[in-house]
């Protein structure tokens, strides 16, 4: 029992479902550990140790029923930016520490209804504004195979979390890249479904036309099982599209590596800050897959270099606009005696809010200003329909597109990159975001310092089966997502 936590979440399913361990036992072991490692990890936020066990309880009474969905009593992480009913939701900010949702967002309903057991809320760059986790209002989590290390951002806890091995799977959100590189950071596999797959309804909104939820875990097999409980059309959410979801564990083998047409972008191949061993790892992985039958296409992406600053106009705009409802008058923070309405507005926001998030409000106010609308927002938004244009033309000749997540390994905490440095490190994660297409990351390796490397690939949409697909066949030859860090081996 001591090792429950190096099970993959069919060998927990079956464990349960044959009651070898209860969802109690599983429960308790990943409270203990979270317990004993966390306090060097430092990916949790708040950990529900009371509400788990009592919905451990449940998912065991159900699977003595012998009704129970395949995910009944194993237990996940939660990012803080779902709402959860009756718990904290802070979305890593100042603003939100004192707010409790009345209500559970849509893919925490989902992940309740199949029975799945909340370990807790972990940590994320504040409102999802990051590529560290060094925003957050709570302060920066590690990255467990260096504790020295950023995780990535924002869905940094996430990713924390699950190669700590202080929770099997996880949910994040992808607005920039904030599964992918994670995950890339970490050592795990990580999918941004197409735009409109995964609800938004109750995840607090960065930049509406962007965000998109997904799975975090270890492997693509893994991902599935998630996908299976949150992917779907929901009412609640006007972007939400209405279109039958594929069974993603029993697609698992669906696609056929041999005969896959893999697009390689030479301009991807020759950004100024792309890692000589990141680069490599991602050949040798692209290298592995031509072993196993696929094709690598050279392909053009012409676009590429207005990734960051269309990116960079447009998030912030919408950022912009959907934080202004944080004013200090019906929830979250709210300064100390105001002298009037504007008082109230300004010191509300100025202490609620931390300096990235505060840049890019600015930034996104003055490109949304009435004599800068057009110059900027309008002209970035006719960009962005570029960058969609040339994907999909890249798409005639390819199947999938390959590139590494991130030009680098994790960066060192305190770091203190540039603002600028920082958007930099984003270049292969936006466009998929402007282009509302799906991607995943998979672990293909490290580098010199032992640090893991992350692969891309990104799919036209709709084919998050086939993107699974292939990392899980990928997978069954390969070992790097079995791969753990040390602390990761720490028993409780």
């Amino acid at each position: 029992m001591t090792d429950l936590h190096r099970l993959s979440i069919r060998e927990l399913s079956e464990g349960l479902k044959q009651a070898q361990f209860s969802s109690r036992e599983l429960t308790e072991h990943y409270l203990k550990r979270i317990a004993h490692i966390d306090p060097k990890v430092k990916s949790y936020v708040t950990v529900t140790a009371e509400q788990a066990l009592a919905e451990a309880d449940a998912a065991d009474a159900v699977l003595k029923s012998g009704n129970a969905h395949a995910l009944a009593g194993i237990p996940l992480a939660h990012k803080d930016i779902f709402c959860t009913q009756g718990i904290k939701t802070t979305a890593g900010s100042k603003m939100l520490d004192n707010f409790i949702s009345p209500y559970d967002a849509t893919v925490v309903a989902k992940a309740k209804a199949a029975g799945l057991v909340t370990l807790g809320k972990v940590n994320m760059d504040e409102f999802a504004m990051g590529s560290t986790s060094e925003n957050s209002y709570f302060g920066a989590t590690s990255n467990p195979w260096a504790l020295d290390r950023v995780p990535g951002g924002s869905s940094g806890g996430s990713a924390a979390a699950v190669a700590a091995d202080l929770a099997p799977i996880a949910t994040g959100t992808d607005t920039g890249g904030s599964i992918r590189q994670p995950a890339s950071f970490c050592g795990l596999t990580g999918l941004k479904p197409t735009y409109g797959r995964v609800s938004r309804f109750g995840m607090i909104a960065y930049a509406s036309s962007l965000d998109q939820g997904g799975p975090m875990a270890r492997s693509a097999e893994d991902c599935a099982y998630l996908m299976n409980v949150i992917a779907g059309h929901d009412a609640k959410d006007s972007t939400s599209i209405n279109k039958e979801v594929d069974d993603y564990v029993a697609n698992l083998n669906g696609t056929a590596v041999k005969g896959l047409r893999i697009g390689i972008p030479k301009q991807y191949f020759n950004v100024a800050g792309l890692d000589a061993d990141v680069k490599a790892r991602v050949e040798e992985s692209l290298k592995k897959l031509e072993e196993m039958g696929a094709t690598l296409v050279e392909i053009d992406l012409n676009m590429t270099e207005a990734y960051v600053p269309t990116y960079y106009l447009i998030a912030p705009a919408e950022a912009s606009s959907n934080l202004s409802r944080y004013d200090g008058v019906r929830y979250g923070y709210r300064c100390d005696n105001p002298k009037d309405i504007l008082d109230l507005y300004k010191r509300s926001r100025s202490e609620g809010f931390g300096a990235e998030v505060q840049r890019r409000i600015l930034i996104g106010t003055y490109a949304l200003s009435a004599g800068y609308y057009d110059a900027y927002y309008v002209k970035a938004q006719k960009v962005r329909r570029l960058i969609q244009q040339d994907f999909l033309k890249a798409f005639e000749n390819v199947d999938v597109i390959a590139a590494p997540s991130a030009p680098t390994t994790a960066y060192k905490i305190g770091a203190n990159l540039s603002p600028t440095e920082m958007y930099l490190g984003d270049i292969y994660t936006l466009a998929v975001n402007l282009a509302g297409l799906p991607a995943i990351n998979a672990p293909v390796g490290f580098d010199q310092d032992s640090l893991p490397v992350g692969l891309q690939l990104i799919g036209n949409y709709w084919s998050e089966s086939q993107l699974l697909s292939i990392v899980h066949q990928y997978q069954q030859h390969t070992d790097w997502h079995t791969k753990r860090a040390a602390i990761a081996e720490e028993n409780a």
